[in-house]
């Protein structure tokens, strides 16, 4: 199953003259909290959506127009293309501050959130096990004179991705895990599109040693750079919402920064190839209310910095 043709032809169809795609990230088995309600009374009720994840951000060029008149055409397509709505807000019914940072957002510049001017909705289309998820961010920045958008669908994973349930009638029969060289198309496809989450870069809180776990992920990673000596890549950490901004921020280029030295040491890849930043709090991938939402946030991702 390939994931966003669907929405984002939907979408696009939508879309003014001089929309450009500006971020991607591509996760092949991952879950999100999906907001099915506003943050109210410090908490925020929401979905758990399990499956292939795709986030796009778009920006617009729309000096004159309003994010309701940047969200109306875009729910119009979603709606005909069979979407069912779940929730929708506004701003300061939405929650304003605490919804925004409770809940995934791609980095600047790929998509800029005005705390104070954003609508949302999520929605979700079929019937299980099927079914999918889907989330619409829409915001603007005045100065820049432009209109953001971020789309999150959560779809089956593709059938080779599935977990097989052991049995006795089909133990002997299951297949052998994936070694790095076979996951390479996945990785140079992640990387090609967007960002690619490293698998098994699971951090406590507040600590920023990277675990022998990540072995399979930077070889993988260390792969695809020696089959493309001409691409650089940006190691960007997070953190979960602990903490003050500032406090995560150091310690989430700290994680970067763990990795990039396993990658130099461990896989002899230059270091001018690979720059460590950390984005803090600012980009989670799942809720920041409960633990395992927190441990999913905690993370390094990779990102080509080559522009060709």
């Amino acid at each position: 199953m390939s994931l966003g043709l669907g929405p984002a032809q939907a979408l696009e169809t939508a879309f003014p003259p001089g929309t450009e795609q500006t971020a991607m990230r591509l996760e092949r088995l991952g879950s999100y909290g999906l907001p099915i309600g506003p943050w109210s009374d410090g908490s925020m009720l929401t979905r758990k959506t399990e499956g292939r994840i795709e986030q796009t951000s778009w920006r617009i060029p729309a000096p004159d127009l309003g994010t309701l008149d940047l969200l109306a055409p875009l729910r119009s397509a979603l709606l005909a293309d069979g979407w069912r709505l779940m929730f929708e807000c506004e701003t300061l019914e939405c929650g304003g501050f605490d919804f925004r940072y409770s809940t995934q957002v791609l980095p600047e510049p790929g998509m800029h959130v005005d705390l104070g001017d954003f609508r949302f909705l999520s929605a979700r289309k079929g019937t299980a096990p099927a079914e999918e998820h889907l989330s619409l961010l829409v915001s603007r920045s005045t100065g820049a004179g432009a209109g953001y958008v971020q789309m999150i669908r959560v779809g089956p994973p593709d059938q080779a991705e599935q977990v097989p349930t052991p049995s006795t009638k089909n133990f002997m029969a299951l297949a052998p895990p994936p070694s790095p060289a076979t996951t390479e198309p996945d990785i140079a496809t992640a990387l090609e599109r967007g960002s690619l989450v490293l698998d098994g870069l699971e951090f406590a809180s507040g600590a920023a040693d990277t675990p022998r776990g990540a072995d399979a992920a930077l070889a993988s990673l260390a792969a695809y750079l020696a089959a493309h000596p001409d691409r650089t890549l940006a190691l960007v950490g997070h953190t979960d919402a602990s903490g003050s901004l500032d406090t995560n921020i150091a310690l989430s280029k700290r994680r970067a920064e763990a990795v990039r030295t396993r990658l130099i040491k461990d896989h002899a890849i230059a270091p001018a190839r690979i720059v460590a930043l950390g984005a803090g709090f600012m980009a989670p991938r799942d809720s920041n209310l409960t633990d395992a939402g927190r441990a999913r946030n905690r993370r390094v991702e990779a990102m080509l910095t080559s522009t060709r």
